[in-house]
């Protein structure tokens, strides 16, 4: 009896440790305001706005998302969305392929500025650039546009995938090119036929980032286009309201919308997004 409740209470240290508990927390305060979005976009506008608010909505209705889906314009910002973010990332992984290749595999001077200069670019803030970006493309006629958010998105999140795309490709072993180029296959197809399917992982991984990335950037969104019919989902969730109400259920339930498949992407292949990391990609 004794031993059986030693090793329970010594089970319950060995879980009750500083790394664990800080883990849990860690789980609590991240998942918390999920869940109260989720609970909220269930709620009526009557319940939604009660005071002390209550954990679990009393008569849950579909309402708000049948508002958000049907009466605001849901369907047109989802559509803006997923044209720019897919467009920036196919883009993006095209550029990073193959400038990653050259940085990885090739011989080349000014290699190590050239990887400064991409760190930087990938820390720089977009608000600081925000103002003489919208200058410019004004001029151009890009304002907007679905091209006025798929350059300055490509722009921005290039760097870090060339980064990634470039340290991963360091790890493949020479051999493979040696045999290629033995075999009489030319860089191109060297690249395609050899090195691509070795670097899957990491242009997956790169993919995900860029994509929710773009899939949830607002401030460049919300100041280049300006008009109902080019805005994202993050910003036309962010106007649902006016000047004498907020329908706290109905942007919760399009945030959810929203939310819910990039989550379900991000679960669905986390291994092969931990794979894109740790193999390779984030070494200096």
């Amino acid at each position: 009896m004794s031993g059986g409740r030693y090793r329970r209470r010594r089970g319950v240290r060995r879980y009750l440790n500083p790394v664990t508990v800080g883990g849990l927390f860690l789980v609590v305060v991240t998942a918390a305001p999920l869940y109260w979005m989720a609970v909220t976009s269930f709620r009526s506008p009557q319940e939604a706005g009660a005071s002390p608010p209550r954990p679990f909505p009393e008569d849950p209705t579909l309402e708000n998302y049948r508002y958000a889906l049907d009466a605001a314009d849901m369907d047109r910002y989802l559509l803006n969305s997923v044209v720019v973010c897919v467009s920036a990332t196919a883009i993006v992984l095209g550029l990073a392929l193959f400038a990653g290749y050259a940085l990885a595999r090739m011989p080349m001077r000014g290699r190590g500025p050239v990887m400064v200069g991409l760190l930087m670019i990938s820390v720089f803030p977009v608000i600081a650039v925000v103002t003489p970006l919208y200058l410019v493309e004004r001029e151009l006629g890009l304002l907007n546009s679905h091209a006025g958010l798929i350059v300055p998105y490509v722009a921005f999140h290039l760097p870090f995938a060339i980064w990634m795309l470039r340290n991963a490709l360091l790890d493949l072993p020479g051999e493979l090119e040696e045999a290629a180029t033995i075999d009489g296959a030319g860089p191109n197809r060297t690249l395609f036929s050899v090195i691509l399917p070795q670097a899957g992982p990491a242009l997956f991984t790169a993919g995900v980032f860029t994509f929710t990335a773009t899939w949830t950037e607002f401030l460049m969104s919300l100041t280049l286009n300006s008009e109902n019919d080019a805005r994202t989902i993050p910003v036309g969730i962010a106007l649902y309201g006016d000047r004498y109400q907020v329908p706290y259920g109905v942007i919760f339930a399009a945030a959810m919308a929203a939310t819910v498949p990039i989550a379900l992407l991000v679960l669905v292949f986390r291994r092969a997004v931990l794979s894109g990391l740790t193999d390779g990609a984030l070494k200096g």
